[in-house]
């Protein structure tokens, strides 16, 4: 197997007009690779400059778990810290989890800060919103977001030999004309679910839009943790 490490936008659309396949941390492939057999040609993102920022709103694909730090939202930051073994977040990317993993750790991070997905194609970089990404499995550059107010997240704990384990996250963001947009997203049984409230604070009445949604249909359990999550995002000072 041939790996190109392209150091611009521009070898990187070459490599892919090849038909290189594109790989992060391999984390999840190459045991598929082993069993199926490898591929002509691979292509890693990891020194590619526009793969690679960390900043205040926008995160590369290529960086890997381990180097999401405080300059990204806690809401992010705390589900990178959550995903696998500290071996694990040294060589699983970002692209890797939200496109390539079934469990998507970072996927409701992303959801509540209205996250966008600038992608690469053979024919340029272009900027979509994730549910596409996902649908097509292109090949993600980068997310950008703005700034929340503020954000929490929490995973529950796994279960040995059980479904994925129960993950909220939640944002807080400013609207025109005062009050807030508070977005949740919640991955339980390896599905995601997704919802918004828009109001000035009160708990109960967010609660209640989000719950006449999607989130009606979740199990007990993770619509108390959604309460819990919400209630603390709105205590926060300086949230309102």
């Amino acid at each position: 197997m041939l790996l190109r490490l392209p150091t611009s936008v521009s070898e990187a659309q070459e490599y892919l007009a090849e038909g290189a396949v594109p790989i992060g941390g391999a984390t999840l492939v190459w045991a598929t690779w082993q069993r199926d057999g490898f591929p002509d040609h691979a292509m890693s993102l990891r020194d590619l400059p526009e793969a690679n920022t960390i900043g205040r709103e926008a995160l590369g694909a290529a960086v890997v778990l381990n180097r999401i730090d405080d300059r990204v939202p806690e809401v992010l930051r705390r589900a990178a810290a959550g995903v696998g073994t500290g071996a694990v977040r040294r060589t699983a990317t970002v692209g890797g989890n939200i496109v390539g993993s079934t469990l998507r750790c970072l996927l409701p991070a992303a959801l509540v800060l209205d996250s966008r997905a600038v992608i690469l194609e053979p024919e340029g970089v272009t900027e979509t919103d994730l549910a596409e990404v996902l649908a097509k499995r292109q090949l993600l550059l980068s997310l950008r977001w703005r700034t929340p107010v503020a954000s929490n997240y929490h995973k529950a704990a796994a279960e040995p030999g059980g479904a994925s384990p129960l993950v909220v996250a939640a944002a807080l963001h400013s609207v025109d004309g005062g009050g807030t947009r508070l977005r949740v997203a919640v991955r339980s049984d390896d599905e995601v679910f997704s919802e918004s409230a828009v109001g000035h604070g009160d708990a109960e009445e967010m609660l209640r839009t989000l719950h006449s949604g999607s989130f009606g249909r979740l199990p007990a359990a993770a619509r108390e943790l959604v309460g819990r999550q919400v209630t603390d995002l709105l205590a926060r000072p300086g949230t309102l």
